[in-house]
């Protein structure tokens, strides 16, 4: 992997997580039904969800659904949620469920890690911007999250219209940036849509594995928070 100018990171998954815990989330909402939810299976739910919504966004991005849409493809989500914490439940339910999710009032944190160590990448001479898929626009999103004087820019796909996967979204952010693709880093937590898309554009590209989701994945640097990242980049 030829060494960086600039480091793109994915924000939710990879940045950020729910606040409260995702895991007190789906506690409250799942204890409305009479349903206590296994804590370790519920990461890989998340996980199978998240890859859901990866492969959703490559076709068909759920911004552009329907009402009616949006509300069955998270029927679907929380369906995949529900059952790595232990529960197969029918889709009426898994949306009652995910309207549960919805009603509770949750926001958005930095993982703690995130801010000493994107200060610790730019200390190394490295810049640093955020790429996301989600809605809000990247002056938004940064302002909402506390990241405005940690990245040099952030880009969502609220800005360029293009979600991740499509390689638009990717070509806008080494345009905003001013490299070559071979000057780029990107950092993610999805395989599909962060890593190999940014690759299909000759960008390089590292793993993000908070959950360990991913142990025996071997086609990417793979690291566990952004401390992570620096540690690579040194050795």
């Amino acid at each position: 992997m030829k060494k960086p100018t600039i480091i793109y990171f994915d924000v939710y998954g990879t940045l950020a997580g729910f606040d409260p815990p995702r895991e007190r989330i789906q506690q409250t909402a799942a204890a409305a039904f009479g349903m206590t939810l296994n804590l370790k299976g519920l990461d890989r739910g998340y996980h199978e969800a998240d890859q859901f919504l990866a492969h959703q966004n490559s076709t068909n991005p759920v911004r552009l659904m329907s009402a009616t849409e949006r509300s069955d493809f998270f029927a679907r989500y929380e369906q995949l949620v529900l059952a790595g914490a232990g529960h197969e439940v029918d889709l009426e339910t898994a949306g009652k469920v995910w309207q549960k999710v919805q009603s509770q009032e949750y926001g958005w944190a930095l993982f703690d890690d995130v801010i000493p160590g994107l200060n610790q990448l730019r200390d190394d001479g490295f810049r640093v911007a955020a790429l996301s898929n989600m809605p809000y626009r990247g002056v938004e999103m940064c302002e909402m999250m506390g990241l405005t004087d940690h990245v040099e820019f952030a880009l969502t796909s609220g800005d360029v219209g293009a979600e991740k996967p499509d390689p638009r979204i990717f070509r806008a952010a080494l345009e905003r940036g001013g490299v070559e693709p071979d000057a780029a880093l990107m950092v993610g937590d999805s395989v599909s849509s962060d890593l190999r898309a940014a690759e299909a554009v000759g960008m390089s590209a590292v793993l993000m594995d908070r959950y360990n989701n991913h142990p025996w994945h071997d086609e990417h640097p793979r690291v566990a928070d952004v401390y992570g990242v620096s540690d690579l980049l040194k050795a």
